[in-house]
């Protein structure tokens, strides 16, 4: 009888906690006007769900949505500098050096002495020939009193005349040849590595030092026969060296006549300043030719083309739907083709998951860019 009353009265206390428990997580769910609160957390939709209207069997691709871009057509090509003016300054004459003023990696201005060589006995020729040009002159004078007074033949004046100018002649040969013992520099420019010293002699075409003006810069390159006619004198080039990153400009200046045969190309020439003497002659350039720009162009990403033997196509969106489409392709870089005909702005290329896709078969976009 004990155990049967204190049964009960485990039981009814087992009730009256649940009971009590439920009250509690009613009181919590609800509002104090008893309307049911909303759940704190949703369940999310699941990825991949598609949008309202979209066909829930689609195949699922990522697009992307054309838009006009500008498209600079270029090409890179190799060129090298060169120096705006290089000379090897020599010798004119078979004579000794007296003196050596130039300056190894000196900047030098133009006319600035470099060599002196020996001109003594060119000296000593010169004052014989003044002293008997004063003589010549006299006589040529009293010939020319004697004609006018007729006293004497026009002949006897005509080779007085004539000795004179003769004379005054190799006066005029002799001092060129004096100045050309004075070796100057004929134009501006930095000195290389002098080739000889004082006491040494030297005959004509003997590379005394070599002059370079490197204030500018030659640049020569080549382009393919089918640009021939896109770059044109006065046309702003960019250029790089292997020495920075530095982009330097330059200007075409001029271009050879015709092409060359054995390469089909042309060359062109090209000037950059280097006032800071920053670039060195001999150095090699990689130049990148602007050959056109489109402000219009469609570029598609090079993932979304499907190659034939007849060229290139794409799949186009279109309500939720997959067509195929040929298109015409020009430009291409690393990551995209320029698309000619085909495509207009706002198309929705698909540019994932085509093998799974025909004409015409439903499709779910994932990702639109």
């Amino acid at each position: 009888m004990d155990k049967t009353i204190h049964s009960a009265k485990i039981v009814s206390g087992l009730i009256i906690t649940g009971v009590i428990l439920l009250s509690v997580f009613i009181k919590g769910y609800t509002s104090e006007d008893g309307v049911p609160k909303k759940a704190a957390v949703e369940v999310s939709k699941p990825s991949g769900v598609p949008a309202p209207g979209v066909p829930s069997t689609g195949v699922p691709v990522d697009g992307q949505v054309l838009r006009s871009e500008s498209l600079n057509d270029e090409m890179t090509v190799s060129g090298t500098l060169l120096a705006y003016q290089d000379v090897s300054i020599t010798s004119e004459l078979n004579r000794k050096v007296v003196s050596v003023l130039a300056k190894e990696g000196k900047f030098v201005t133009a006319g600035t002495l470099l060599f002196k060589l020996d001109d003594s006995d060119l000296i000593a020729e010169m004052e014989q020939l003044k002293q008997q040009e004063k003589l010549v002159i006299l006589n040529e004078k009293r010939f020319k009193e004697l004609i006018d007074n007729e006293a004497a033949k026009q002949q006897d004046y005509d080779e007085a005349f004539t000795n004179l100018k003769v004379l005054q002649a190799k006066i005029d040969q002799l001092k060129v040849a004096i100045s050309k013992t004075s070796i100057r520099a004929p134009f501006s420019g930095h000195l290389g590595i002098v080739n000889v010293h004082t006491g040494a002699y030297v005959t004509p075409g003997s590379p005394l030092a070599q002059l370079t003006d490197n204030s500018k810069l030659k640049i020569d390159f080549a382009i393919p026969e089918k640009h021939a006619n896109t770059l044109k004198t006065g046309d702003e080039i960019e250029y790089h060296v292997e020495s920075d990153e530095k982009a330097y400009k330059a200007k075409i200046i001029a271009h050879d006549a015709g092409l060359d045969q054995q390469t089909r190309t042309l060359l062109m020439r090209a000037v950059s300043n280097n006032s800071n003497r920053e670039l060195l002659p001999g150095q090699s350039a990689r130049l990148t030719l602007r050959l056109s720009n489109t402000g219009n162009a469609l570029m598609v990403p090079n993932q979304a083309l499907i190659p034939s033997s007849k060229g290139y196509s794409v799949y186009v969106v279109n309500n939720h739907k997959a067509s195929f489409k040929s298109i015409e392709v020009g430009q291409r870089n690393a990551f995209s083709v320029h698309v000619i005909k085909g495509l207009a702005p706002g198309d929705t290329v698909v540019t994932s998951n085509m093998l799974r896709l025909t004409p015409g078969s439903d499709v779910q976009l994932v990702s639109v860019h």
